[in-house]
């Protein structure tokens, strides 16, 4: 599924236009980006942001199987069109969706931290995609 594996060069653009929540930023690789984009383009799009947070990078990273930043979230959500909000509070559905593990198909990174997969629950989401 991951057909549209983002640039690095659209990638280190969204870095410079990314609202971040906090001064410090950290990005080890821009797979983690590619990674969170893709957990966030399968959920379910709502009107408004999320009332209740999740821990949305734990989440992103035991599916995706590697660490993943909390400025890896924000810069996904950034270049996601159809993502509005801040990090935690997207407009994505309090019923999240089990993202397709061959979205990860493509980025070399997933998979990386086999310790993140291994702590991966489904039960976390009422979809599957």
């Amino acid at each position: 599924m991951a057909d549209n594996i983002l640039t690095d060069e659209q990638i280190e653009e969204a870095k410079k236009w990314t609202k971040y929540s906090t001064a410090d930023q950290l990005h080890q690789h821009n797979d983690c980006i590619r990674i969170a984009y893709e957990w966030l383009d399968a959920q379910d799009i709502i009107v408004s942001k999320q009332s209740h947070a999740f821990a949305l990078k734990h989440l992103i990273e035991k599916w995706g199987g590697r660490y993943v930043s909390q400025s890896d979230v924000e810069v996904a959500a950034c270049m996601h069109p159809r993502i509005k909000g801040s990090y935690p509070r997207y407009n994505i559905s309090a019923r999240l969706t089990l993202p397709a593990d061959d979205r990860l198909d493509g980025i070399g990174e997933a998979y990386a931290h086999s310790t993140y997969r291994e702590q991966h629950v489904t039960e976390n989401y009422k979809n599957k995609e």
